[in-house]
């Protein structure tokens, strides 16, 4: 896109930023309607075998570091997004069931990284509006200023390591490999986050967020209301996170309020 392309894109997703809100899943019946919406999304796409269920989860969405966020538009849900945040090899991410040479040499180093997943939307809306890809991502970007994350990382098929690298300057860190739960390989592509921040908030607009917003979302994550800096396997707050650990407490909220 030229800049005035990106311009008037941006525009029109910040227009939609107003319809939307996003919503952790904390509750049964939230992560149920979430998995529904990824088993509908990946059997149109051919990647998994049907579940009798109708639903699609895994292990992974157990863990103590993910928070599977919801994006609802007009009050329907209408996309999904599953993130898990590690500071060390002791919180797991599920990339590295397939890529384990590539990351824990950074987790072993101290490094964050947000493993972005199960990124779906549901028919009737990704029809409708081609932006929903960029609002669905949107969590992914207030995460990484929330935890000062160095990289986020996906699992992606071969043909969308295009869109990473064009809209996000990804860069490829594997071809792809054989991926648990899929009935094809996936890419690894990672994101720097030190590096392309203040280019993509340049860009897109709409990825700025405020403080308010990213720790509505990330003080808890999906299984766990308290110690959130113990689940992702991180001693202490960063000192250029944008937060600082009193705003991982509930109580923060309220009072930054």
């Amino acid at each position: 896109m030229d800049v005035q392309q990106v311009s008037r894109f941006a525009d029109r997703v910040l227009r939609l930023l107003e319809r939307v809100e996003y919503r952790r899943a904390d509750s049964p019946a939230d992560k149920a309607a979430i998995y529904r919406l990824r088993h509908d999304a990946y059997m149109r796409a051919g990647t998994v075998e049907p579940k009798a269920s109708g639903m699609f989860h895994d292990a992974m969405d157990e863990k103590d570091n993910a928070w599977m966020i919801g994006l609802f538009m007009d009050g329907e849900l209408a996309a999904a997004l599953r993130l898990h945040i590690s500071a060390s090899l002791r919180a797991p991410l599920p990339e590295l069931a397939s890529f384990p040479d590539l990351i824990e040499p950074h987790l072993a180093a101290g490094r964050t990284i947000i493993d972005a997943s199960r990124f779906v939307s549901s028919l009737e809306f990704s029809l409708q509006y081609s932006e929903i890809p960029y609002l669905t991502l949107r969590p992914t970007f207030l995460a990484e200023e929330f935890f000062a994350a160095d990289y986020v990382i996906a699992g992606c098929l071969a043909e969308h390591q295009a869109f990473y690298r064009r809209m996000f300057g990804a860069v490829t860190w594997s071809a792809p490999r054989p991926y648990p739960h899929f009935k094809r390989p996936m890419a690894l592509v990672a994101y720097d986050c030190n590096v392309q921040r203040e280019k993509i908030h340049e860009r897109y607009p709409f990825y700025q967020s405020t403080q308010v917003e990213r720790t509505r979302l990330f003080q808890r994550s999906s299984n766990v209301a308290d110690r959130v800096l113990e689940a992702i396997g991180r001693l202490e707050q960063r000192g250029r996170s944008l937060v600082d650990a009193s705003a991982l407490t509930p109580q923060a909220v309220v009072r930054r309020a």
